[in-house]
């Protein structure tokens, strides 16, 4: 079953007739959401969701900003970890994913991606923090990760890290953009920001078993994957 119609739940349609999971794919994508109401309408209805499905595995979709200094202190970041809690205490069996910043066909403007090209394509006047990192991974091999672990039963009632082996600097971001769109971004630079690591050990083995890479032009693979420039 998933619940959920944005692009993760989309990518875990598969899922929908089969009865030994429940895909939790509905709730906040903006991560800069301050609104009580769009954090209490996830939380009923996973509260709800979970009520009425307890033979199933909650599959739920954290983040891993939880790690991130810059990060955990906001209604974002609070509001999954009381999930996690949640579901760590109500739901009879859960795996719980915390992910990076995924790449992928979506409207949501508010994804790093996302923000990133639409500016730079249109022209749009952004800040840009030099110091800053962000974790990058690809839709589907984010997808792939998932349900590997999930088919063979790995890390029931556990929390493991989704993400990239690497980080890239919002900045290299910025300057792969600018050379796969063959555009100039129009940014202010500003001297904050900070990198931290994410820890992928546990999910290590599946990425191994998967053969997924991420090598030195994985960036600019997931931005021809998932960015046609005519489509932009």
């Amino acid at each position: 079953m998933v619940t959920g119609n944005g692009m993760v739940a989309k990518k875990f349609i598969s899922y929908e007739a089969n009865d030994d999971f429940l895909i939790f794919a509905s709730g906040v994508s903006n991560s800069k959401n301050t609104d009580p109401k769009a954090y209490l309408r996830e939380s009923d209805l996973l509260k709800q969701q979970i009520e009425m499905n307890r033979g199933k595995t909650i599959v739920y979709f954290s983040t891993t900003s939880v790690d991130d200094p810059a990060e955990n202190s906001s209604s974002y970041v609070a509001h999954k970890l009381s999930m996690e809690k949640y579901i760590a205490e109500a739901a009879n069996q859960y795996v719980i994913f915390r992910v990076s910043n995924l790449a992928g066909k979506s409207a949501n403007q508010n994804t790093v991606l996302n923000f990133f090209i639409h500016n730079i394509y249109h022209g749009i006047h952004f800040n840009l923090w030099l110091k800053a990192c962000r974790n990058l991974i690809g839709l589907d091999d984010f997808y792939r990760i998932a349900d590997y672990i999930l088919m063979h039963n790995g890390h029931l009632n556990k929390t493991v890290n989704i993400a990239n082996s690497e980080n890239y600097s919002v900045a290299e971001i910025v300057s792969v953009i600018e050379q796969y769109l063959n555009k100039k971004a129009d940014f202010e630079p500003i001297d904050r920001g900070g990198c931290f690591d994410i820890n992928i050990s546990e999910t290590l083995p599946a990425i191994n078993s998967l053969g997924i890479n991420f090598g030195n032009n994985y960036l600019e693979s997931i931005l021809h994957k998932y960015y046609s420039v005519n489509e932009l």
